[in-house]
């Protein structure tokens, strides 16, 4: 939801090894960790419980792991028994990063484009389809037509005049502030909805196109 770009877990070791170093004092660290396969998976083993410092154990901090790796955050496992574990991980202490295939936005978008199911739609004029190839926002003053009823946040449809789509994006306004406001200026918004909200109908980061 916020983005990151890293997620830091403190643990009771310093990262994840091929076997428990308490039990194991040959097992080797994994610096780095490119994907989380079955066999690294295997490698987490059980909780610490001698140590009473928690339930969950490596397992857990790579099941955290594999839900921000999805989101487009890296991991890094870090030992939380150093009296400064950030200082430590700044100065060289050892730690495990799992790596993440893509940035947050790019997950993001991967999100709005994949598991959304869109609540209406908008219809836009050339010049608006235009400046979204070009990487801009959408903003009201293109919008030509609204249809269905969303609200604030909702993923909605984003169509050409003909009805051509041209990609699916988070709606700023309600779709009864939509019609509000829709081929208006976005210095007009806040008067026409009564609120001081977004100057556009839909941010580029919350826009997925059908082609780049």
């Amino acid at each position: 939801m916020v983005r990151a770009d890293l997620l830091i877990l403190l643990s009771d070791v310093d990262g994840l090894y091929t076997a428990d170093p308490r039990k194991h004092p040959a097992a080797s660290h994994l610096a780095v960790i490119e994907a989380l396969t079955p066999q690294i998976l295997a490698m987490a083993g059980g909780a610490n419980t001698a140590a009473d410092v928690g339930t969950g154990g490596m397992a857990t901090k790579l099941e955290a792991a594999r839900i921000a790796r999805s989101a487009g955050c890296a991991t890094l496992i870090v030992s939380g028994l150093e009296p400064h574990p950030l200082r430590a991980l700044a100065q060289g202490a050892k730690a495990t990063l799992i790596t993440a295939p893509a940035t947050p936005l790019a997950a993001y978008k991967q999100w709005i484009a994949g598991s959304l199911e869109p609540a209406g739609a908008i219809a836009i004029d050339d010049g608006a389809a235009q400046a979204l190839v070009g990487g801009r926002s959408l903003l009201a003053s293109g919008v030509q037509r609204v249809e269905g009823r969303f609200d604030r946040g909702d993923c909605i449809r984003v169509v050409g005049l003909t009805g051509g789509a041209l990609g699916v994006g988070l709606a700023a306004y309600a779709a009864d502030e939509m019609e509000r406001i829709r081929g208006r200026h976005s210095g007009e918004i806040e008067g026409l909805v009564g609120y001081k909200g977004p100057g556009v109908a839909i941010h580029r980061d919350d826009l997925v196109l059908d082609r780049p």
